[in-house]
């Protein structure tokens, strides 16, 4: 049975010192497909005999070992340039069971086109602890990073849709590819599924190349910069482009007044993003308000649209209230009233009362954050009880 051919896909195996699994892997799957891409990752153990006994396969040899990363890429450039719309990847350390392939053709056929990962069950007797804690380390990041819920984001056993990852640029080369790939594949807005699959780890026979110092190091690495990233464009990219096909209206009737948020998260999200938006962190405003939204499980996107509130149009207001209200506060005795002159002269007289400003923004902002999310609260609860 050739059942990959139904969704044009063939499978890609990235391989490396792997000699006493690979020839089992290789059989179980011609059992599904004979169009199969063999990437030897500078293997010094029998792989390269055992791939010249298999003619049938598209081989790949690099002189010497680049890592898993390099391999997957080169792998699925070869799926695609051979006008594949799939390619399935499958470890060859004998982990992943080949029968589970058809459950990935069964999902497409009735889901529609994704990214597929196989959820290995990582709660079941047998899988090594460092394995477990790593999987929800990554699906937490992955989380944060995308909103996407998974209960797998490590396992290699994967379907990758070939045609909408094209264009895509990466540069991560270790295992941490893996990680890169399905977060870039959710900010482009391909969806991304878990199916069941078996796994079998037998110590007396897998090989595994993970060097938990080194590439764990990698992948907090990657995931920093995937944060800062998804904070300070991808969130923002995703609700101005909210905003932009709803409009203010039908954000307000959608997301603030029927979302399925209650009253009080919602004007606490209200109070949030006002309190940001009047705040003196002009430039870090959105990752702030996002990563405080995250942190408190607060409504982002509500929060995210009060926080405009510091719009550039009102900026120079919002900084000369802050300073009349610091001057105020502190009893300050200077001239407090700005003469003109152009921008130059605006922020001279910024740097001048520059401790008004930092006190009487923070003292603003948390006033009017508790008017905001007050009113918020009392105009959400009396449409509550009128429906």
């Amino acid at each position: 049975m050739k059942a990959l051919a139904s969704i044009n896909a063939c499978v890609v195996i990235p391989t490396y010192n792997n000699a006493r699994t690979l020839e089992r892997v290789l059989q179980g799957v011609y059992a599904y497909t004979s169009a199969v891409i063999v990437v030897n990752d500078g293997s010094t153990d029998a792989t390269a005999e055992i791939l010249a006994r298999h003619p049938q396969l598209t081989t790949i040899h690099f002189p010497r070992n680049k890592g898993k990363g390099c391999a997957l890429r080169r792998g699925l450039q070869e799926a695609e340039r051979r006008g594949f719309d799939y390619a399935l990847t499958i470890d060859s350390d004998g982990q992943h069971y080949p029968e589970d392939i058809p459950g990935f053709i069964q999902d497409i056929q009735a889901n529609g086109e994704a990214l597929l990962i196989g959820d290995r069950n990582m709660n079941q007797k047998g899988i090594p602890g460092k394995s477990s804690f790593g999987n929800r380390f990554s699906n937490f990041w992955f989380r944060f990073e995308t909103g996407i819920s998974l209960s797998d984001t490590q396992s290699g056993y994967r379907l990758y849709p070939l045609r909408r990852l094209r264009g895509i640029r990466f540069y991560t080369t270790k295992f941490e590819f893996e990680v890169e790939v399905i977060v870039k594949a959710a900010w482009r807005g391909i969806p991304i599924r878990n199916i069941p699959v078996k796994v079998l780890y037998d110590p007396a026979e897998r090989v595994s190349h993970f060097r938990p110092f080194r590439d764990f190091t990698r992948i907090s690495i990657l995931n920093t910069w995937l944060v800062l990233v998804t904070l300070f464009y991808i969130r923002p990219r995703d609700y101005f482009r909210t905003f932009r096909e709803k409009g203010f209206k039908r954000f307000f009737l959608e997301d603030l007044l029927h979302s399925a948020d209650t009253p009080l998260k919602k004007s606490l999200s209200v109070a949030l993003g006002i309190w940001v938006g009047l705040s003196p962190l002009w430039g870090f405003q959105t990752i702030t308000v996002l990563f405080l939204a995250v942190v408190l499980r607060l409504n982002k996107l509500i929060a995210f649209a009060f926080s405009n509130i510091s719009i550039p149009p009102l900026i120079p207001f919002i900084i000369y209230a802050g300073i009349l209200v610091g001057s105020a506060l502190a009893g300050a005795p200077t001239d407090t009233a700005f003469h003109g002159g152009g921008f130059d002269a605006y922020r001279q007289f910024i740097q001048q009362h520059l401790k008004e400003y930092l006190i009487g923004s923070l003292v603003l902002g948390t006033l009017a954050a508790l008017v905001f999310g007050l009113g918020s609260y009392l105009v959400l609860k009396g449409v509550k009880r009128m429906r």
